[in-house]
C-alpha cells in the first residue's frame, strides 16, 4: 500500500504562517536561543532566592525576630552566556553579608553551568539525578537544607515545564540541537540537546521541549515527534529544521499533513562555503532576501 500524497498547503494555512512571519519577524531558529535564554534566566533566578533563604534562616516575605538582617530588595546584573546577554536580579541584605555562589559577585560569564542548566530540563532525569547536576553546578559540598530548598524550588517547576499539555496546534515549529561536552566518569563525552521551539498561534514564541541525547539522529527526533503527540500536539503547518539525513521522513512518518521547511541559516550557510570571502556579505543579504521572498 502506497504512501498517501502530501496536499498542498491550503489558501487559509498558507495566509497564518505568512502573518506570523511578517508581524513577528521570525526568520531563523536564533529564536530557540532567545527563548532558552528566558529559561536559563527564571532558573537561576530561582536559585538565587534559595541562597538568600539559606543565608537568612527563613523563606521570603517571613520574618525571622531574633535576626536584623533582612531582604533589602534586587541589584540588577548583566551576565554573558553563548547564548547572549541576559539580565538577573540578585537579592540583596541589609547588612550586604550575602554572598551568592550560583553567579558571584563579579562573576560576568555564566557560560560553564549554562548547559549544565539545560540538563536539568533534560527528559527522563530522576529526581537524584537533578540533585547531582545541582551540586555539580555549585562545586562544593553544599548543605542538606541549601540543597532541599534549591531542589524544592527547581524539580516542581522543571517537572511541571516537561509534562504541560500543548495546543493541538502550532503554525510554525523550529527543531535543532544543540551539542556540547560533558564529563561523564572522568571521560569528556559529546552530547547533544535536542530543543523544540514552537510558535503558537498568538505569534508567542514557546519551548516546548529539550531532549538530551548522545549526537543527533533523525531516529531520536522522530520519538520527541511522538512525545509531543501524547501532550496533545495534532498538527504543525511548517515545521523548520536543518537537512539532517532522514528528517523529512521523521516528520512525515509523525505529521503527514505538515511542510518541511529547511532552515534558511542552515541553507545560506552551505552555499556560503563556495564564495570568496570579501562578498560572502553582501551575497548573503542577497541570498537571505531571496529566501524569505519564497515564505512570505
Amino acid at each position: 500500500m502506497g504512501r498517501r500524497k502530501k496536499e498542498p498547503m491550503n489558501p487559509a494555512k498558507k495566509n497564518i504562517v505568512s502573518e506570523l512571519i511578517k508581524t513577528y519577524d521570525i526568520k531563523t531558529a536564533k529564536d530557540i536561543q532567545e527563548a532558552l535564554k528566558d529559561l536559563l534566566g527564571e532558573t537561576l533566578q530561582d536559585m538565587l532566592e534559595a541562597e538568600m533563604n539559606e543565608h537568612l534562616g527563613y523563606e521570603k516575605y517571613t520574618r525571622d525576630d531574633e535576626s536584623n538582617n533582612y531582604r533589602n530588595g534586587y541589584k540588577t546584573k548583566k551576565v554573558r552566556s553563548s547564548m547572549g546577554e541576559l539580565e538577573i536580579n540578585v537579592p540583596q541584605d541589609r547588612d550586604s553579608e550575602f554572598e551568592p555562589q550560583i553567579v558571584k559577585k563579579r562573576q560576568k560569564d555564566i557560560s560553564e553551568i549554562e548547559q549544565k542548566i539545560i540538563n536539568l530540563y533534560a527528559s527522563g532525569m530522576s529526581n537524584k539525578t537533578i540533585i547531582e547536576e545541582i551540586e555539580d553546578i555549585y562545586g562544593f559540598e553544599l548543605s542538606k537544607s541549601l540543597i532541599s530548598d534549591i531542589t524544592d524550588k527547581v524539580i516542581p517547576k522543571i517537572e511541571e515545564w516537561k509534562n504541560r499539555p500543548l495546543d493541538p496546534i502550532y503554525p510554525v515549529i523550529y527543531i535543532d540541537a544543540v551539542h556540547f561536552s560533558v564529563k561523564d566518569s572522568g571521560i569528556v563525552k559529546k552530547r547533544a540537546a535536542y530543543i523544540v521551539l514552537g510558535i503558537n498561534k498568538d505569534g508567542v514564541k514557546e519551548v516546548l521541549g529539550m531532549y538530551i541525547g548522545d549526537a543527533e539522529s533523525s531516529k531520536y527526533w522522530l520519538s520527541i515527534l511522538n512525545e509531543l503527540k501524547n501532550r496533545g500536539l495534532k498538527d504543525i503547518i511548517i515545521l523548520c529544521a536543518d537537512g539532517l539525513s532522514g528528517i523529512k521522513e521523521s516528520i512525515n512518518a509523525a505529521f503527514p499533513n505538515t511542510e518541511y521547511q529547511r532552515c534558511i541559516v542552515h541553507q545560506v550557510r552551505n552555499t556560503l562555503k563556495y564564495v570568496s570571502y570579501k562578498d560572502k556579505k553582501e551575497f548573503a543579504s542577497d541570498l537571505k532576501s531571496i529566501y524569505l521572498s519564497n515564505i512570505v
